[in-house]
């Protein structure tokens, strides 16, 4: 019902902001410091009016933290950072900032649209971000990526920063806001996407992660590429042509969120770009999350001063399986896997250790369908056929 009314109030509004647009220049007020027990950081924060109005006075306002090294001379460049969808708290976004600020280089935190401050009463956080409708979508990623813009035009009025050296990154929503961001916000030279891609239409119809919304949009009568038309506005690869600049991709070889198809789209869209892919799906990232922002710190401190930054050919991150398996020895039972060798990239044939409640097995198998597999388990006793169907974590 919100959706349906939603949509009948947008359709009857204005002509809709482009992602693209030039943004109306603004008076913005000064920063506050916040109180940081930290002997290495600074933190201020600012609020100012989203350049897109949606009627909800809590999510028309952007709110911006900056976070900056004590230990200082003259300005110094700046990322900004953009979390994940439903993201209730930035801790991961801090945690990048310390590293950050440990090589010298600030941090200016966004919160996204219906997000955490900017959530309306009542909601989730990010709840109103992805809807069933297409014009509602539009609508909210053009107001992320003009509340990113409108943030930057905020941080090259600050001395403080180097106007001439801004980088942003972005986690898995983030990202692809991030990759509009950078798409179309020529100040941002350097930029860093994790666990993003292009191609919304095809992550929508695809992701494990909005199977309700899906299917609610099938039920309009939505299409995949019907859908691909009605995203046309916000969609990163339209935009992305005749971007250059210095970028860095981390993907998830066997993401399912955003399928890591879409996230070869974002690498095959960013000629040049440092590439480093995990041996996990979207959430497996977190065992090696610290490893990973020192990583992106790293290649910003790189790219700020002398260039030519070299990612790890590989960056070790356990694939984790959730499975469902039954074979002819105990039946059907839950467990949870880790995999201790693949064939190859995509893991057609593979081996995982697995913990079940009828005690440890080991699985050889060859996957015949996404996430389904067809194999032998190896028990102290004994070796039964069965089959095996597992998401990667």
């Amino acid at each position: 019902m919100f959706a349906i009314l939603a949509a009948i109030l947008y359709r009857s509004a204005p002509a809709q902001a482009r992602v693209n647009d030039s943004i109306p220049p603004i008076t913005f007020d000064n920063w506050t410091p916040d109180r940081v027990d930290d002997d290495e950081l600074e933190e201020f924060r600012v609020s100012f009016p989203s350049p897109v109005v949606t009627g909800d006075p809590s999510n028309d306002e952007v709110r911006l933290r900056v976070i900056l090294p004590r230990r200082r001379t003259g300005p110094v460049p700046v990322v900004v950072l953009l979390h994940f969808w439903g993201a209730s708290d930035q801790r991961m976004e801090r945690s990048l900032a310390g590293d950050l600020a440990r090589q010298g280089v600030a941090s200016a935190l966004v919160s996204l649209p219906y997000h955490m401050e900017r959530t309306p009463a009542g909601a989730r956080s990010g709840e109103r971000a992805i809807l069933p409708d297409p014009a509602l979508l539009v609508r909210t990623m053009t107001q992320a990526v003009l509340d990113v813009r409108r943030s930057v035009d905020f941080l090259v009025t600050r001395p403080e920063l180097d106007r001439d050296r801004i980088g942003l990154a972005g986690t898995s929503l983030g990202s692809i806001v991030g990759s509009l961001v950078y798409a179309t916000e020529p100040r941002i030279e350097t930029a860093a996407f994790m666990l993003g891609g292009i191609d919304v239409a095809h992550i929508l119809w695809h992701s494990s992660r909005v199977v309700k919304v899906r299917d609610e949009l099938r039920k309009q009568g939505f299409t995949e590429d019907r859908l691909r038309a009605a995203l046309t506005a916000i969609e990163p690869g339209a935009f992305l042509e005749h971007r250059r600049g210095r970028t860095f991709v981390i993907g998830g070889k066997y993401d399912t969120v955003v399928p890591a198809a879409d996230t070869q789209k974002l690498i095959d869209a960013l000629p040049g770009c440092e590439t480093l892919w995990l041996d996990t799906g979207h959430y497996g990232g977190v065992f090696v999350q610290r490893r990973v922002m020192k990583l992106v710190a790293q290649f910003f401190a790189v790219e700020f001063t002398k260039g030519g930054f070299v990612p790890p050919k590989k960056l070790y991150a356990p694939t984790l399986r959730i499975a469902v398996q039954a074979n002819t020895e105990s039946g059907m039972q839950v467990g949870i896997g880790i995999d201790v060798w693949k064939s190859n990239a995509r893991g057609d044939l593979f081996s995982s250790f697995v913990l079940t409640p009828r005690g440890p097995q080991l699985y050889l198998g060859a996957r015949i369908d996404r996430g389904l597999s067809i194999g032998a388990f190896a028990t102290p006793k004994r070796v039964s056929p069965g089959v095996f169907w597992s998401t990667v974590l």
